[in-house]
Protein backbone atom coordinates (compact mmCIF):
# COMPACT_ATOMS: atom_id res chain seq x y z
CA UNK A 1 0.00 0.00 0.00
CA UNK A 2 3.05 2.45 -0.25
CA UNK A 3 4.93 4.03 -2.54
CA UNK A 4 7.55 1.67 -4.48
CA UNK A 5 9.70 2.06 -7.13
CA UNK A 6 7.38 4.09 -10.28
CA UNK A 7 5.20 5.04 -8.26
CA UNK A 8 2.72 8.11 -7.78
CA UNK A 9 1.53 9.80 -4.91
CA UNK A 10 2.18 6.96 -2.94
CA UNK A 11 0.23 3.96 -4.47
CA UNK A 12 2.08 1.28 -6.12
CA UNK A 13 1.40 1.29 -9.42
CA UNK A 14 -1.10 -1.27 -10.97
CA UNK A 15 -3.50 -1.17 -7.82
CA UNK A 16 -6.59 0.16 -8.45
CA UNK A 17 -7.59 0.49 -4.41
CA UNK A 18 -8.06 4.22 -3.51
CA UNK A 19 -9.01 3.80 -0.34
CA UNK A 20 -7.89 0.78 1.73
CA UNK A 21 -8.92 0.48 5.98
CA UNK A 22 -7.78 -2.43 8.08
CA UNK A 23 -9.18 -3.55 11.63
CA UNK A 24 -9.57 0.20 12.16
CA UNK A 25 -10.96 0.46 15.67
CA UNK A 26 -11.40 4.06 17.45
CA UNK A 27 -13.48 4.57 21.17
CA UNK A 28 -15.12 7.54 22.85
CA UNK A 29 -14.96 6.90 26.34
CA UNK A 30 -16.70 3.35 26.67
CA UNK A 31 -17.96 3.49 23.41
CA UNK A 32 -16.75 1.63 20.51
CA UNK A 33 -17.36 3.70 17.90
CA UNK A 34 -15.13 1.56 15.30
CA UNK A 35 -14.35 -2.06 16.51
CA UNK A 36 -12.32 -3.29 13.45
CA UNK A 37 -13.21 -2.02 10.35
CA UNK A 38 -12.17 -3.26 7.15
CA UNK A 39 -12.87 -1.05 3.66
CA UNK A 40 -11.72 -0.85 0.20
CA UNK A 41 -13.39 1.64 -2.23
CA UNK A 42 -11.62 1.23 -6.04
CA UNK A 43 -10.50 4.31 -8.22
CA UNK A 44 -13.00 5.86 -10.03
CA UNK A 45 -16.30 4.46 -7.88
CA UNK A 46 -18.74 5.31 -5.02
CA UNK A 47 -18.84 3.53 -2.31
CA UNK A 48 -21.99 4.08 0.03
CA UNK A 49 -21.60 3.58 3.75
CA UNK A 50 -25.13 2.71 4.65
CA UNK A 51 -26.14 2.57 8.50
CA UNK A 52 -27.90 4.49 10.95
CA UNK A 53 -26.45 7.37 13.79
CA UNK A 54 -24.19 5.48 15.81
CA UNK A 55 -22.86 2.92 13.80
CA UNK A 56 -19.57 4.56 12.91
CA UNK A 57 -19.82 6.10 9.32
CA UNK A 58 -19.37 9.68 10.13
CA UNK A 59 -15.87 7.96 12.58
CA UNK A 60 -14.93 6.18 9.73
CA UNK A 61 -14.65 9.12 7.46
CA UNK A 62 -12.83 11.41 10.36
CA UNK A 63 -10.43 8.93 10.77
CA UNK A 64 -9.91 8.24 6.68
CA UNK A 65 -9.39 12.27 6.11
CA UNK A 66 -7.31 12.72 9.14
CA UNK A 67 -9.13 14.03 11.37
CA UNK A 68 -9.04 11.38 13.92
CA UNK A 69 -6.32 9.24 14.97
CA UNK A 70 -7.39 5.35 15.01
CA UNK A 71 -7.10 3.59 17.99
CA UNK A 72 -5.99 0.78 16.17
CA UNK A 73 -5.50 -0.62 12.82
CA UNK A 74 -4.56 0.88 9.62
CA UNK A 75 -5.49 2.96 6.74
CA UNK A 76 -4.52 4.76 3.32
CA UNK A 77 -6.06 7.31 0.53
CA UNK A 78 -4.24 7.34 -2.93
CA UNK A 79 -1.65 5.43 -1.30
CA UNK A 80 -1.05 7.86 1.77
CA UNK A 81 -1.03 6.75 5.31
CA UNK A 82 -3.61 8.57 7.26
CA UNK A 83 -1.58 8.79 10.33
CA UNK A 84 2.11 9.05 8.91
CA UNK A 85 1.29 10.91 5.97
CA UNK A 86 -1.21 12.97 7.40
CA UNK A 87 -0.04 16.48 6.34
CA UNK A 88 -0.22 15.33 2.51
CA UNK A 89 -3.08 13.93 2.57
CA UNK A 90 -5.07 16.69 3.90
CA UNK A 91 -3.45 18.74 0.34
CA UNK A 92 -4.51 15.99 -1.78
CA UNK A 93 -8.75 15.12 -0.55
CA UNK A 94 -11.83 16.91 -0.11
CA UNK A 95 -14.45 16.59 2.55
CA UNK A 96 -18.05 17.71 3.04
CA UNK A 97 -19.56 16.88 6.60
CA UNK A 98 -23.17 16.86 7.86
CA UNK A 99 -22.72 20.30 8.47
CA UNK A 100 -21.47 23.40 6.26
CA UNK A 101 -18.60 24.33 7.32
CA UNK A 102 -18.76 27.78 5.84
CA UNK A 103 -18.40 31.28 7.58
CA UNK A 104 -21.25 33.43 8.06
CA UNK A 105 -19.78 36.54 7.87
CA UNK A 106 -18.11 35.96 4.81
CA UNK A 107 -19.71 36.21 1.36
CA UNK A 108 -20.10 33.11 -1.14
CA UNK A 109 -17.05 34.34 -3.18
CA UNK A 110 -14.76 34.85 -0.36
CA UNK A 111 -15.63 31.65 0.93
CA UNK A 112 -14.28 30.25 -1.68
CA UNK A 113 -11.42 32.14 -2.65
CA UNK A 114 -10.12 31.41 1.27
CA UNK A 115 -10.07 27.82 0.54
CA UNK A 116 -8.36 28.63 -2.55
CA UNK A 117 -5.39 30.32 -0.89
CA UNK A 118 -5.46 27.54 2.04
CA UNK A 119 -4.82 25.29 -0.54
CA UNK A 120 -1.76 27.84 -2.05
CA UNK A 121 -4.16 28.30 -5.27
CA UNK A 122 -2.09 31.84 -5.47
CA UNK A 123 -4.68 34.75 -5.61
CA UNK A 124 -5.78 34.67 -9.26
CA UNK A 125 -6.34 31.21 -9.39
CA UNK A 126 -8.38 30.95 -6.48
CA UNK A 127 -10.37 33.97 -7.86
CA UNK A 128 -10.88 31.99 -10.78
CA UNK A 129 -12.15 28.40 -9.20
CA UNK A 130 -13.93 30.45 -6.33
CA UNK A 131 -16.28 31.96 -9.90
CA UNK A 132 -15.87 28.88 -11.89
CA UNK A 133 -17.84 26.89 -8.59
CA UNK A 134 -20.20 30.04 -7.77
CA UNK A 135 -21.65 29.64 -11.47
CA UNK A 136 -21.60 25.42 -11.31
CA UNK A 137 -23.32 24.99 -7.76
CA UNK A 138 -26.15 28.14 -9.46
CA UNK A 139 -24.48 30.45 -6.80
CA UNK A 140 -23.63 33.38 -8.91
CA UNK A 141 -26.39 36.03 -7.66
CA UNK A 142 -26.02 35.27 -4.33
CA UNK A 143 -22.07 35.24 -4.81
CA UNK A 144 -21.45 38.73 -3.25
CA UNK A 145 -24.36 38.25 -0.50
CA UNK A 146 -23.13 37.26 3.35
CA UNK A 147 -23.33 33.35 3.85
CA UNK A 148 -25.75 34.08 6.84
CA UNK A 149 -28.76 35.27 4.96
CA UNK A 150 -28.01 31.59 2.60
CA UNK A 151 -30.65 28.52 2.81
CA UNK A 152 -29.66 25.59 4.32
CA UNK A 153 -29.67 24.03 0.82
CA UNK A 154 -27.04 26.98 -0.60
CA UNK A 155 -25.18 26.35 2.46
CA UNK A 156 -25.09 23.09 1.40
CA UNK A 157 -23.95 23.77 -1.92
CA UNK A 158 -21.45 25.94 -0.76
CA UNK A 159 -19.93 23.90 1.09
CA UNK A 160 -19.68 20.90 -1.50
CA UNK A 161 -18.39 23.59 -3.81
CA UNK A 162 -15.71 24.47 -1.19
CA UNK A 163 -14.48 20.23 -1.06
CA UNK A 164 -14.17 20.57 -5.16
CA UNK A 165 -11.89 24.04 -4.85
CA UNK A 166 -8.52 22.15 -5.18
CA UNK A 167 -9.81 19.45 -7.75
CA UNK A 168 -9.72 16.62 -5.51
CA UNK A 169 -9.52 13.17 -6.95
CA UNK A 170 -11.07 11.85 -3.99
CA UNK A 171 -14.30 13.45 -2.21
CA UNK A 172 -15.75 12.48 0.73
CA UNK A 173 -19.20 13.33 1.55
CA UNK A 174 -20.82 12.55 4.91
CA UNK A 175 -24.86 12.86 4.80
CA UNK A 176 -24.39 15.81 2.22
CA UNK A 177 -28.26 16.25 2.32
CA UNK A 178 -29.48 16.09 5.79
CA UNK A 179 -31.80 18.06 6.39
CA UNK A 180 -32.32 19.34 3.04
CA UNK A 181 -35.72 19.66 1.61
CA UNK A 182 -37.01 16.43 -1.14
CA UNK A 183 -35.98 19.31 -4.40
CA UNK A 184 -32.82 20.63 -3.11
CA UNK A 185 -31.67 16.62 -2.23
CA UNK A 186 -32.68 15.91 -6.03
CA UNK A 187 -30.39 18.73 -7.02
CA UNK A 188 -27.03 17.48 -4.52
CA UNK A 189 -27.61 14.11 -6.26
CA UNK A 190 -27.39 15.61 -9.64
CA UNK A 191 -24.15 17.96 -9.02
CA UNK A 192 -22.85 14.12 -6.99
CA UNK A 193 -23.30 12.52 -10.18
CA UNK A 194 -21.67 14.74 -12.26
CA UNK A 195 -18.72 14.79 -9.99
CA UNK A 196 -18.43 10.70 -10.59
CA UNK A 197 -19.11 10.98 -14.28
CA UNK A 198 -15.53 12.60 -13.88
CA UNK A 199 -13.67 9.83 -12.52
CA UNK A 200 -13.96 11.39 -8.86
CA UNK A 201 -13.37 8.56 -6.39
CA UNK A 202 -15.99 9.39 -3.54
CA UNK A 203 -16.84 7.65 -0.30
CA UNK A 204 -20.47 8.55 0.40
CA UNK A 205 -22.17 8.27 3.76
CA UNK A 206 -25.89 8.31 4.12
CA UNK A 207 -28.83 7.41 6.02
CA UNK A 208 -30.71 7.84 2.79
CA UNK A 209 -31.88 4.46 1.18
CA UNK A 210 -32.88 5.55 -1.63
CA UNK A 211 -29.44 7.95 -2.13
CA UNK A 212 -27.17 4.94 -1.97
CA UNK A 213 -29.61 3.21 -4.41
CA UNK A 214 -29.15 5.96 -6.70
CA UNK A 215 -25.43 6.88 -6.72
CA UNK A 216 -23.87 4.75 -4.84
CA UNK A 217 -21.74 1.47 -7.23
CA UNK A 218 -21.57 -0.49 -4.01
CA UNK A 219 -22.98 -0.20 -0.48
CA UNK A 220 -20.94 -1.12 2.64
CA UNK A 221 -23.90 -1.93 5.53
CA UNK A 222 -22.20 -0.50 8.84
CA UNK A 223 -23.29 -1.62 12.44
CA UNK A 224 -21.82 -1.36 15.47
CA UNK A 225 -18.69 0.14 13.93
CA UNK A 226 -17.81 -3.19 11.29
CA UNK A 227 -18.76 -3.32 8.05
CA UNK A 228 -21.67 -6.20 8.51
CA UNK A 229 -22.50 -6.76 4.65
CA UNK A 230 -20.71 -5.38 1.02
CA UNK A 231 -22.14 -4.96 -2.52
CA UNK A 232 -23.96 -4.06 -5.35
CA UNK A 233 -27.62 -2.59 -4.14
CA UNK A 234 -29.15 -5.66 -6.58
CA UNK A 235 -26.71 -8.05 -5.24
CA UNK A 236 -27.60 -6.62 -1.46
CA UNK A 237 -31.48 -6.71 -2.34
CA UNK A 238 -30.83 -10.65 -3.64
CA UNK A 239 -29.49 -11.61 -0.30
CA UNK A 240 -32.94 -11.04 1.38
CA UNK A 241 -34.60 -13.08 -1.83
CA UNK A 242 -38.07 -13.00 -2.74
CA UNK A 243 -40.74 -10.63 -2.94
CA UNK A 244 -43.10 -8.63 -0.45
CA UNK A 245 -46.83 -8.23 -0.77
CA UNK A 246 -47.94 -5.51 1.57
CA UNK A 247 -51.18 -5.14 2.75
CA UNK A 248 -52.83 -1.99 4.14
CA UNK A 249 -55.96 -2.59 6.07
CA UNK A 250 -58.58 -0.77 7.42
CA UNK A 251 -58.32 -0.76 10.93
CA UNK A 252 -55.49 -0.85 13.29
CA UNK A 253 -57.54 -3.39 15.03
CA UNK A 254 -57.45 -5.73 12.13
CA UNK A 255 -53.43 -6.32 12.60
CA UNK A 256 -53.10 -9.15 14.51
CA UNK A 257 -55.80 -10.84 13.01
CA UNK A 258 -54.06 -9.77 9.19
CA UNK A 259 -50.95 -11.19 10.34
CA UNK A 260 -52.81 -14.98 11.36
CA UNK A 261 -54.18 -14.61 7.95
CA UNK A 262 -51.25 -14.20 5.92
CA UNK A 263 -49.06 -16.38 8.54
CA UNK A 264 -49.56 -19.91 6.15
CA UNK A 265 -48.63 -17.77 2.88
CA UNK A 266 -45.26 -16.25 4.16
CA UNK A 267 -42.13 -17.35 3.45
CA UNK A 268 -39.98 -15.69 6.05
CA UNK A 269 -41.35 -13.30 8.85
CA UNK A 270 -43.68 -11.23 8.48
CA UNK A 271 -43.19 -7.44 9.53
CA UNK A 272 -46.11 -4.62 10.57
CA UNK A 273 -46.34 -1.33 11.04
CA UNK A 274 -48.77 0.05 13.19
CA UNK A 275 -48.90 4.03 11.86
CA UNK A 276 -49.85 2.68 8.50
CA UNK A 277 -51.63 -0.54 9.56
CA UNK A 278 -49.46 -1.94 6.79
CA UNK A 279 -48.77 -5.96 7.09
CA UNK A 280 -45.75 -6.90 4.92
CA UNK A 281 -44.88 -10.75 4.13
CA UNK A 282 -41.95 -12.09 2.00
CA UNK A 283 -43.71 -14.36 -0.66
CA UNK A 284 -43.01 -17.29 -3.52
CA UNK A 285 -44.93 -17.24 -6.72
CA UNK A 286 -45.56 -13.42 -7.21
CA UNK A 287 -48.94 -12.55 -8.12
CA UNK A 288 -50.57 -15.76 -7.50
CA UNK A 289 -49.10 -15.27 -3.99
CA UNK A 290 -51.08 -12.00 -4.28
CA UNK A 291 -54.44 -13.10 -4.81
CA UNK A 292 -53.99 -15.85 -2.18
CA UNK A 293 -53.10 -13.26 0.32
CA UNK A 294 -56.22 -11.39 -0.28
CA UNK A 295 -58.44 -13.80 -0.22
CA UNK A 296 -57.17 -15.12 2.91
CA UNK A 297 -58.25 -11.54 4.23
CA UNK A 298 -61.58 -11.56 3.03
CA UNK A 299 -62.54 -15.10 4.50
CA UNK A 300 -61.11 -13.27 7.84
CA UNK A 301 -64.15 -10.72 7.03
CA UNK A 302 -60.69 -8.37 7.10
CA UNK A 303 -61.14 -4.98 5.23
CA UNK A 304 -58.67 -4.07 3.04
CA UNK A 305 -57.39 -0.93 1.65
CA UNK A 306 -54.48 -1.27 -0.27
CA UNK A 307 -52.09 -4.05 -1.49
CA UNK A 308 -49.39 -4.56 -3.52
CA UNK A 309 -46.71 -6.52 -4.27
CA UNK A 310 -42.81 -5.41 -4.63
CA UNK A 311 -39.16 -6.62 -4.71
CA UNK A 312 -36.90 -6.05 -1.67
CA UNK A 313 -35.47 -2.78 -0.78
CA UNK A 314 -32.29 -1.46 0.53
CA UNK A 315 -34.81 -1.25 3.89
CA UNK A 316 -35.44 -4.53 3.89
CA UNK A 317 -31.69 -5.47 3.47
CA UNK A 318 -30.98 -3.46 6.48
CA UNK A 319 -34.16 -4.80 8.35
CA UNK A 320 -32.89 -8.08 7.61
CA UNK A 321 -29.22 -7.71 8.70
CA UNK A 322 -29.46 -5.31 11.98
CA UNK A 323 -32.58 -5.57 12.57
CA UNK A 324 -33.82 -2.29 12.81
CA UNK A 325 -34.46 0.52 9.90
CA UNK A 326 -31.68 2.44 8.68
CA UNK A 327 -33.12 5.77 9.90
CA UNK A 328 -33.64 5.07 13.54
CA UNK A 329 -31.68 6.84 15.77
CA UNK A 330 -29.19 5.30 18.09
CA UNK A 331 -26.02 6.06 20.01
CA UNK A 332 -25.71 10.04 19.40
CA UNK A 333 -22.04 10.25 21.15
CA UNK A 334 -20.57 8.73 17.72
CA UNK A 335 -22.14 11.48 15.73
CA UNK A 336 -20.87 14.41 17.74
CA UNK A 337 -18.24 13.67 19.09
Amino acid sequence: MHATDGSTGGQTVGDTRTIVAQGLTKSYGSVRALDGLDLVVERGTVMGLLGPNGAGKTTAVRVLTTLLTPDAGSATVGGLDVVRDARRLRSTIGVSGQYAAVDEHLTGFENLDMVGRLYHLGARRSRERAWQLLERFDLTEAARRPVRGYSGGMRRRLDLAGALVAEPEVLFLDEPTTGLDPRSRLGMWEVISELVSGGTTLLLTTQYLEEADRLADRIAVIDHGRVIAEGTSDELKATVGGERVEIAVASPHDLPRARDALAPLAAGELTTQEHTRTVTAPVNGGAAALIGALRALDDAGIEVLDAGIRRPTLDDVFLSLTGRQAQEQTAPQEESA
